[in-house]
């Protein structure tokens, strides 16, 4: 049974050519909770989350889901 990632931080940063320090320093966390989010390691909180989605200009549903 293969693992099925919890979001698509990764994927939506690339398709907005933004990066994960970019994300960082727009959020005011470190690059490592970033790649933390991105690797699926832990997952931001949903308050979090919507301010991401606004950040790249997507819906957060662009984030959880395909």
């Amino acid at each position: 049974m293969s693992e099925r990632p919890l979001n698509r931080l990764k994927v939506v940063l690339v398709e907005n050519q933004k990066t994960s320090k970019w994300l960082a320093e727009q959020l005011g966390v470190s690059a490592v909770t970033v790649s933390k989010w991105c690797t699926n390691m832990h997952q931001p909180d949903l308050q979090t989350l919507a301010r991401i989605a606004e950040l790249i200009g997507c819906d957060k549903r662009e984030l959880i889901t395909e």
